[in-house]
């Protein structure tokens, strides 16, 4: 599966993945797509949902973008397979 692939069936999961798996397809994604994090974190203490997105991604600052995208591929596949 292509990390393009992956992208498409994500969307077609029988089932919404938990909090914690969410957020890590967001950082994967994120970190494959644009590299390591950059600027401020959310200046709204309250906006808990951007906060969590900022610290998932900038947790793994400096992961190679491709070894990402290889990462997001089988986390993917293993949702697939746990939400079948």
């Amino acid at each position: 599966m292509t990390f393009e692939e992956a992208q498409e069936k994500v969307k077609d999961l029988p089932q919404r993945p938990d909090n914690s798996e969410l957020l890590k397809l967001y950082a994967l994604f994120k970190q494959a797509t644009e590299g390591d994090v950059s600027g401020e974190p959310p200046s709204n203490p309250f906006d808990f949902a951007a906060t969590a997105k900022f610290n998932a991604w900038k947790e793994i600052a400096g992961k190679d973008q491709e070894e990402s995208k290889t990462e997001y591929i089988a986390l993917v596949e293993d949702l697939m397979g746990k939400y079948s």
